[in-house]
């Protein structure tokens, strides 16, 4: 579903993603971790070429995304993007959020934007409040929204960059509960989190990044957590840290 081979990138000087290759499988779940400034966010962000690449070669259900060809708001519309900070439009209902690309990106008719947003608001629990706009529902409340959008655009794929890092402890739970519906429902997830706990839980494999952008484990969560003494050091270090707590 997707694969990077030997992607590449830099700011000026400063090199934030260093040969990167890995494949996710249809239904896979891929959690990258790290500490923050090893490009996490920038390789989640290279898969929809919201961030481009120097070199490389990115794929994603077969669509070069590296090539200058590639009608990129078309593949968009078919990788969903959970932000960090919701990104929903302030100004517009929750239910005008949940219909707006729909009915621009994907052409369809108000009255099926409508149900079809409504059907994935109530998959995340918050059906009463489609009137409401994003300001007045909590951090938790509004990622579950930001969810439902990108789900009722069908996608092929949903990406997660740190999903949960700008809630509150008490509202992190109810977004990886419906992120862990998703997991079990076969869809094909690439999560950039913090969460060890969800990692241990949710996910196939384990991406492990390190300052400089360089992939330096990409193995089986059950490889990840319950053999530390055939990781590489720097990763033994990191578990060392967040396992102790």
């Amino acid at each position: 579903m997707i694969e990077l081979k030997n992607v590449s990138k830099w700011y000026g000087p400063v090199q934030v993603l260093n040969g990167c290759t890995t494949r996710i499988t249809k239904g896979e779940v891929v959690v990258v971790c790290g500490p923050s400034g090893s490009g996490k966010s920038t390789l989640i962000k290279t898969i929809n070429a919201l961030e481009p690449v120097q070199q490389g070669e990115i794929w994603v259900d077969g669509i070069a995304v590296h090539d200058p060809a590639t009608d990129l708001p078309k593949l968009r519309s078919r990788v969903g993007m959970v932000f960090q900070h919701f990104e929903l439009f302030p100004h517009l209902s929750v239910t005008e959020n949940l219909t707006l690309a729909q009915i621009k990106v994907l052409g369809r008719s108000p009255e099926q934007a409508h149900a079809h947003g409504l059907k994935y608001l109530d998959r995340v629990g918050l059906m009463a409040h489609k009137d409401k706009f994003p300001g007045q529902l909590s951090g938790g409340q509004q990622q579950r929204v930001a969810i439902a959008r990108a789900l009722s655009m069908d996608p092929i794929v949903m990406l997660f960059d740190e999903p949960t890092s700008a809630l509150d402890p008490e509202m992190v739970g109810e977004v990886l509960d419906v992120m862990i519906d998703l997991a079990k429902e076969g869809m094909t997830m690439m999560v950039v989190t913090h969460e060890m706990g969800f990692a241990r839980k949710v996910s196939d494999r384990v991406i492990f990044m390190d300052v400089g952008g360089r992939i330096l484990e990409d193995c089986s969560k059950d490889d990840f957590f319950n053999h530390p003494e055939a990781r590489q050091p720097r990763t033994k270090e990191f578990l060392a840290k967040i396992l102790a707590h």
